[in-house]
């Protein structure tokens, strides 16, 4: 049965490969401790601000 997870990270300025590091070991993380053995699934998609400035990403996995 496929499953899905959500992860979120606020983009600051200046910051921002850092920042999309810690999403990686977040997801990565997750992976390791909960023995996933089948992705199907990563997708990532950016939020804007008022702007249209880019201020977070949103990345889900699906898995079984």
């Amino acid at each position: 049965m496929a499953k899905v997870k959500t992860f979120s990270s606020q983009l600051k300025i200046f910051h921002v490969h850092e920042e999309l590091e810690a999403l990686d070991k977040a997801v990565n993380d997750f992976i390791e401790q909960n023995n996933i053995g089948k992705i199907i699934s990563v997708s990532d998609s950016s939020t804007v601000n008022a702007d249209g400035g880019t201020m977070g990403l949103i990345r889900v996995v699906a898995y079984e």
